[in-house]
């Protein structure tokens, strides 16, 4: 059975960004961390230039 990709979808690469910068901040001070915190920006960029996420018309609020 083949598998297909599909794209990640803003929620989760809000995620991605989330638990990538929290591993950052428990690293200890240093280069390391440094190239963390950068990468967990970039991944937070990536998922705010998707546009913000808007419910479905026509779907009852709960």
């Amino acid at each position: 059975m083949k598998e297909t990709q599909k794209a990640p979808d803003r929620i989760d690469q809000e995620i991605l960004a989330n638990d990538a910068l929290e591993r950052a901040r428990r690293l200890p001070p240093g280069p390391e961390r440094n190239e963390a915190l950068k990468l967990a920006s970039l991944l937070r960029c990536s998922a705010d230039s998707r546009g913000p996420v808007f419910a479905k018309r026509g779907r009852p609020r709960k």
